[in-house]
Formats: structure tokens, sequence, C-alpha cells
């Protein structure tokens, strides 16, 4: 069940979806979200998770971090789905449903972007956000054991075999889309926890990660590769996208901050979302950058 039909003028929805954890879905919205707002963007964002709410903590660590220190970090206008309470499931779910429909009430039309983070399981509201989103992000690991989540593989060929339980839901949730208001999210999934070094095993993943793409219809992007960085930046609530210097970070910015910063700008041009109103999506602001195919000789030189 989805809340309610879009109104005209309504905030574009991105969901981050995905029924396994530590795929990096918190990580990833949360770079998303200080994109939109450092090119001027009107953002909400809402946690789903209403146990775990990761996506919460983050935006709370961001705000202590910014009154701690002075600095004018940017933040949305958060939402966090609360527990529901109940005798039965069906009770919990249905005061959970009401909620977020109250959320998406006060969001909806004052917004250009709504962001909403889900839990890691086949909850209720993570199956209603799939059936929101415009554009629905599904970050996986480099890993067959990742890409099971959304398929089989034959092991041999490589080729696609059957959807997953995953993918029926995104396959369910599109098609209720599809009968309420026409509309088909565009489905991407971001390869996350980037190797560095060429191997069979990742030729192999490439390979049936296209498969996969093609019996299933999702595009692809390249997301977080496994750096420092991102596990570094959670306390203090920030971002690649925010200035990276000693009195922020509390120590001096490396390659591979640069290089990070890289990394979530490419994935925001390829997630390729609309731009509400007569404004452009600008690139961020950003650090000298150096050549793709030079980042991991000088961050190893480093």
């Amino acid at each position: 069940m989805v809340p309610k039909l879009p109104k005209a003028g309504s905030a574009h929805v991105v969901v981050l979806g995905n029924e396994k954890g530590g795929s990096g879905k918190t990580t990833t919205a949360m770079h998303i979200v200080v994109a939109l707002l450092k090119s001027g963007f009107r953002v909400a964002s809402i946690d789903t998770d209403s146990r775990q709410r990761s996506f919460t903590r983050y935006i709370e660590n961001r705000a202590r971090w910014s009154e701690r220190k002075g600095l004018k970090l940017e933040l949305p206008t958060h939402h966090v789905v609360p527990l529901g309470d109940g005798a039965t499931i069906s009770e919990i779910e249905e005061q959970q449903f009401a909620s977020y429909v109250e959320v998406i009430d006060r969001v909806e039309t004052m917004f250009d972007f709504v962001i909403v983070d889900t839990p890691g399981s086949n909850a209720h509201l993570m199956r209603v956000s799939h059936a929101m989103a415009d554009t629905l992000v599904t970050p996986v690991n480099d890993s067959f054991l990742d890409l099971d989540v959304l398929g089989r593989i034959d092991p041999q060929t490589m080729s696609f075999i059957a959807p997953s339980h995953y993918t029926e839901l995104v396959r369910a949730a599109m098609a209720e889309r599809r009968l309420i208001d026409g509309q088909v999210p565009d489905w991407v999934v971001v390869r996350n926890r980037l190797p560095t070094l060429a191997s069979r095993n990742l030729r192999n993943v490439l390979n049936a990660l296209s498969s996969l793409s093609a019996g299933l219809g999702f595009r692809v992007a390249h997301g977080i590769s496994e750096r420092v960085i991102f596990r570094e930046l959670f306390p203090f609530g920030l971002t690649a996208f925010d200035p990276l210097d000693r009195g922020i970070l509390g120590v001096e910015p490396t390659m591979s901050h640069v290089a990070a910063r890289r990394e979530i700008r490419e994935l925001i041009d390829c997630l390729r979302l609309p731009m509400p109103g007569s404004r452009a999506f600008r690139s961020v602001p950003t650090l000298p950058l150096v050549p793709a195919e030079a980042t991991e000789p000088a961050i190893a030189a480093a």
C-alpha cells in the first residue's frame, strides 16, 4: 500500500533499499542528502528503520558537531517514523503506516527531494517505501554473497537464472506504483566496497552483475570503495562533500579523502536525479582531483 497518490509539484522521492545489512545504505543516503543541500535544493529525510535509526544518528551527529565547532553544516528537515505499539503485528504496522502518511503529508509539496532510508529486512514500511520511490537506490557490496540478494547466477556461465526474494519485492512495488500513477521507479544498483585491485573474482562479479542488470532492468553505478574515511566520518556527521581540514577532522586530509569525494561526486552524477523547477544541479565544491587512473597509485605513494 502506497501512502497516497503523488500531487502536482511533489518532491522527488529517493529510497535506499536492500534486505541485506552492511551494504552502505545509510552512508550513501547521507551523501545524497548533503550533495543536494549543497546544490541549494530543499531536502527532507525520513528514517523508516524505527528500531536501529542509523540515518537519524548520522544526522544528529552532524547537528551536534556543527554546534560544537561553530560550523555551518547543511542539515535536512529530518523525520523518523516511530515504532508502533499494539497487541498484534497488524496493529503495529497500522500505527507505523499512519505515522508515515503523516510525515509524507508534511513534506511532499514543501521540498524538492525526500530521501528515505529503509531497514535491512522485509518490513512493512520497507515495502511501502519501495512503492513510493521515484528513484530506488540499492547498494550492494562487490561480492557474490551480496549479488545473491538480487538474483541467482549460474556459477559457470555467470548468466542470470532467477530473481531473488528482494527483487520480487521490488517488482511487486513497481507494479503497484504503475497501477496508481503509471510511473515506474528508476532502479539503480550501487556497487560499494569496490576493490582496488583487479582479479579473476572481480571480473566474474562484474560479468554476473551485467547479466543481472540485463535480466532485471536496473542500472549500475559505482559507489564507495573500502576506505577508512567513510567509517571515520559517521561520529561527526560529516561527508566527503564537507570541508575536510584539520580543524574539522582533527587530522590532515589525505589523498584518500580526495578520492572519496571524487567517488561520491561520480555516484551522484550517475543517479541522474531530475532538477525541480528551473534550477540546475551543480557539482558540489571539491578539492583538486587527481585523474581516475592515477588515484590508487597516488594513495599508495602517500
